[in-house]
């Protein structure tokens, strides 16, 4: 949970009031966030300014600074209204070159006109920027800002993907012009350890590197890593040119959003703030940016009343809705509420969100307590995934074979080379920025972990026979996550001698357990509920002609399908683990028995 540090004197000024320090947290607890420290006793000692550290909700952008935590808590306080923001007319572009798509390929920009700073609001503009970077940006590995004072550089603006070599410019803080390999190089230096050479790896391998110039050329940025000294912003800056670069559009926009929505209170016209036309028709992202339009959701009265246990009328609903600056306005249904959503609130995704604010607004301390509350469906039942996991785990543990739990993480050796496997790319999901060869990918069957429990106990008297019952995960391009998790159940017997006959016979238990007969004749004669095994040499998992699939048909008339395999371990597969015994080995798709 971030924690954000606010001055305690100019966050009071901002509500209007002087609170005690009880007064205050109880009034960050009504809220939803948390007081975590005063420092004004310390502050005091040093002859500082005292500071309010507030532990905000992680998805909660819009309270990362201290004009956000002011304009939230002054709605819900009812001091002031949630303000309505407008765009004024486009000026200048950003046009994104297709070199781009290697690198970074969204962008987006804005421009606060006749801004005026004072020091403090200077200091919590930087600040917000450190906050959202490592927060939504992750580190700048997802997007990074540049703020730019729009004055000294002239647009259209260009986005480019360029190698090293053609990036020549002074970056900030430095009057010495660099290339973009020698940036690099100067940034790893130890003295830059824990400031910008914390993202030197996020570009240094790359062919190209991203860049942001001007109409005349003028290098503006090297996201993700540092901006221009000729365009710096200052106390004086009037105008700000804000670009974002990212590999996610969605937060490269809700950085944005962020950015101008919190800081346009300081223009000339309060809350104007100028977009930008981002110009991408290599891939169809053309648009204007940002979008300051609410988003409208629907959400039923019965759904509110009957989580929260209440029975309020659609008007009062929108009073608590209203202090958490979301306003309601008329679906033509008495049972329904359109909700506006302002682009300060991205946490908002579903009407379970909106359930939570109207929750908030009403107070969790007047929510009723007893049966009336206790009938509001809050009553926990297992998924029905999980008692057929149990039910495998039971009935394996009754035939004397003991559970393991390993990690669903693993190398891309052992969920493929190890096992004697080709990766086609269409199965495993892999990390992107994996911290050690152990954890590459996301196993797509649970041997590996079996095999490397059975490595490190390995010395235990035989024959080992252990089972484990946990997901998987394959990729499906045709899901929304591109990835889906399957519940399989293994089990593995090592000793001097495979003890197939075992394996088999443990399976034969667990089909008896689910009510399901071994049919010795599968053909046309038997045409009922039940499994068989049939041999599978396209299995190189295991020993030739000791690997067999595991056919399941639920019901009569049903076409039988492949459910799991079982068979002899190869000894390369032992070898490759370094477990010096014979085994063999049956898994299957628990999720068949739902």
């Amino acid at each position: 949970m971030p924690t954000v540090s606010v001055n305690k004197k100019q966050l009071f000024q901002l509500l209007g009031k002087e609170y005690t320090n009880e007064e205050f947290d109880e009034l960050c607890f009504q809220f939803g966030i948390e007081l975590d420290e005063d420092t004004t006793e310390e502050a005091l000692k040093l002859g500082e300014e005292p500071e309010l550290k507030i532990e905000v909700g992680a998805n909660r952008h819009d309270l990362l600074c201290i004009e956000g935590i002011a304009q939230a808590l002054s709605v819900y306080i009812g001091k002031i209204e949630a303000p309505k923001y407008k765009l004024s007319k486009p000026t200048t572009k950003l046009i994104i070159d297709p070199s781009t798509e290697k690198v970074r390929p969204y962008a987006a920009a804005a421009i606060l006109r006749d801004i005026q700073f004072d020091e403090l609001s200077y200091a919590s503009f930087i600040a917000l920027q450190d906050k959202l970077h490592s927060n939504i940006g992750r580190n700048r590995t997802l997007i990074a800002m540049g703020t730019h004072d729009y004055d000294s550089i002239q647009g259209p603006f260009h986005f480019y993907g360029l190698p090293p070599r053609e990036i020549h410019f002074a970056p900030l803080g430095q009057t010495k012009q660099f290339y973009g390999d020698e940036l690099i190089e100067f940034y790893k230096q130890p003295e830059q350890k824990n400031n910008i050479g914390r993202f030197v790896h996020i570009i240094e391998n790359s062919p190209i590197f991203p860049v942001i110039k001007d109409n005349n050329g003028t290098v503006c940025s090297l996201p993700p890593l540092i901006n221009s000294d000729h365009s710096k912003i200052s106390l004086d800056t009037k105008n700000i040119f804000i670009e974002i670069t990212a590999v996610d559009k969605t937060k490269a926009e809700i950085v944005l959003e962020q950015l101008v929505t919190m800081f346009a209170r300081y223009c000339k016209e309060p809350f104007s703030v100028e977009p930008v036309e981002i110009v991408s028709e290599h891939n169809g992202e053309s648009r204007i940016t940002p979008n300051l339009k609410e988003k409208e959701m629907d959400v039923s009265v019965d759904y509110i009343n009957s989580c929260l246990g209440l029975e309020l009328a659609p008007n009062e609903i929108a009073a608590c809705l209203k202090k958490m600056s979301l306003d309601v306005i008329s679906s033509g249904n008495d049972k329904t509420l359109r909700v506006l959503i302002p682009v300060t609130r991205s946490d908002i995704l579903h009407p379970s969100d909106i359930m939570e604010d109207a929750a908030i607004g009403y107070g969790y301390d007047n929510l009723p307590k007893g049966e009336k509350l206790s009938n509001a469906n809050f009553i926990a039942t297992p998924l029905p995934i999980n008692k057929v996991s149990d039910i495998f785990r039971i009935a394996s543990s009754q035939a004397s074979w003991a559970e393991v739990l390993p990690l669903t993480l693993c190398s891309h050796d052992e969920n493929f080379k190890c096992l004697r496997l080709t990766d086609d790319g269409t199965q495993a999901v892999k990390l992107a920025n994996p911290k050690t060869l152990e954890y590459q990918v996301v196993r797509t069957t649970l041997l590996p972990g079996i095999l490397k429990t059975v490595k490190e106990n390995r010395k235990h008297s035989l024959p080992i026979k252990v089972f484990e019952t946990g997901d998987i995960v394959l990729k499906n391009d045709k899901l929304e996550r591109k990835a889906f998790n399957e519940r399989h159940w293994g089990a593995i017997h090592v000793g001097k001698t495979s003890g197939f006959e075992l394996t088999q016979g443990l399976l034969g238990k667990i089909m008896q357990t689910f009510r399901t007969d071994w049919l010795a004749d599968y053909g046309a004669s038997s045409n009922g509920r039940g499994y068989w095994i049939e041999q599978d040499e396209s299995l190189p998992t295991y020993f030739p002609g000791r690997g067999a699939r595991v056919m399941f048909r639920s019901k009569e008339g049903e076409t039988a399908k492949m459910i799991g395999h079982l068979g002899v371990l190869h000894p390369e597969v032992m070898i490759n683990f370094d477990v010096p015994y014979a085994a063999s080995y049956v898994e299957l798709n628990a999720e068949v028995f739902l």
